[in-house]
Formats: C-alpha cells, sequence, structure tokens
C-alpha cells in the first residue's frame, strides 16, 4: 500500500468550477440557449463559421453574435440556420426548454441490480440515474455490500472514473498495482479504465458507496 501523503505534503487542488455559482439570467435566457444550439449543431456537422454564413447569407459578425447569445435572431433567420444545419426550428430551443432532472430515492428503496460483481457475492442497490441530460456525462450511485468472506473476486475495469466511500467493515482494494487499506470514511477516486476491485475482506459486512461517471457516447460501463 502506497505511503499516505501528510496534508503538508499534499498538493493543493484548484476546482475549475465553483459548485455553489448561481448562474446569472443572462446564462439562462433565450438567446443563450438558440447560441449554444446553433453552436452544437455546426461544430457536429464539422461546418465552419465561414462555410454557414456563406449557406445562410448572414454575415460572420451576425453568426457570431448568434452564438454568443448577444443578438436576438429572427423567426426568418432561425429557419435559414435550422435549413442549412438540417435540423427543425424546433431544435434551436431544445436547450431552452429542457427540463433538469432530480432523482430522489427512500431509504431502503434502492433497486436491487444484478451485475457482473453479484457473482462474486457482490450485493448492487442502484440508488439513482438519469440518462441523456445536457452535461453529457452520466452518472451511476450504488450502495455496495460485501458479506461472504468465502467469495473470488474478478478484477473491474470499464471506461470512465470511479468514486467509493467506506460506510462500514474494512477492505484491501486494488487499483492497478496499488493496494489500499480502506475503513470507514475513506475514499478512493480513481481512473476506472485501470484494473481494480475487492483484494481483501478485513472486516464484515462491508458497506460502502460507489458513484460511476462515464460520458454518454461510450456506453454503459460493466461494473
Amino acid at each position: 500500500m502506497p505511503a499516505a501523503k501528510s496534508k503538508s505534503s499534499a498538493p493543493k487542488v484548484v476546482p475549475t468550477q465553483d459548485p455553489h455559482r448561481v448562474k446569472l439570467d443572462k446564462e439562462r435566457n433565450l438567446e443563450t440557449a438558440i447560441g449554444k444550439e446553433v453552436r452544437g449543431f455546426r461544430k457536429a456537422k464539422r461546418i465552419t463559421v465561414k462555410e454557414l454564413a456563406a449557406q445562410t447569407g448572414l454575415s460572420i459578425g451576425m453568426l457570431s453574435k448568434i452564438e454568443n447569445g448577444i443578438t436576438s435572431p429572427s423567426l426568418t433567420t432561425l429557419q435559414l440556420l435550422a435549413n442549412a444545419l438540417g435540423i427543425p426550428v424546433t431544435a434551436l430551443f431544445r436547450g431552452f426548454e429542457e427540463q433538469r432532472e432530480a432523482v430522489h430515492t427512500k431509504a431502503g428503496e434502492g433497486v436491487d441490480m444484478i451485475r457482473e460483481g453479484t457473482r462474486a457475492g457482490h450485493q448492487y442497490q442502484l440508488l439513482g440515474h438519469i440518462g441523456t441530460n445536457a452535461s453529457g456525462i452520466v452518472s451511476e450511485p450504488y450502495l455496495i455490500t460485501l458479506d461472504d468472506a468465502s467469495d473470488e473476486f474478478p478484477t473491474f475495469q470499464h471506461d470512465g472514473l470511479e468514486f467509493i466511500y467506506i460506510l462500514e467493515g474494512q477492505v484491501k482494494y486494488r487499483h492497478g498495482r496499488n493496494h489500499y487499506h480502506l475503513r470507514p470514511g475513506d475514499t478512493l477516486f480513481f481512473d476506472a479504465d485501470a484494473p481494480h476491485g475487492p483484494e481483501e475482506l478485513i472486516e464484515l459486512p462491508i458497506r460502502f458507496l460507489s458513484v460511476i461517471s462515464y460520458r454518454n457516447a461510450s456506453g454503459t460501463p460493466e461494473n
């Protein structure tokens, strides 16, 4: 097990975004939503601003203002853009109308899942799931219970990132070539593309939260 870094020697991590930030009204308005959709469809079709300007008869400056939400395009302009991008006009309003989901799972009401790990005695409870969303990221939170010391554990490996938080018991958990003795309150956050999984069940029962996150386009991971 690698030696843990002391608080004094640990590098300072600066978050890339403020989780408590409140979006301004400007960021939620219709012009901004339309601009994001225009830019997204244009890039998806690998069309440059100059090429889109030529196809629509709009100036490069006007297109830039539309994509940045600075101006409110007319319905005629939206129709020109939609025709050039090969989409219905309504698709440009998708971001403005899109609902943001939340999933509330009460205690004991998680969905029991049968996954690869269950064959080795893992008990999975899915605590919530939101599929396709504006972020393009899918997260799967699980409550996992290990209660059979005789189990043999497979090595898991899948796309995305995984975060585990130990609630009860102790386990030696492997990630790549490293091993970590995890106790209640300990966490492990790692690239799930490296082989990982429980190596030794030290104190039973063991319960921990596991949150797996991956890009929606990459498909569902196997663990």
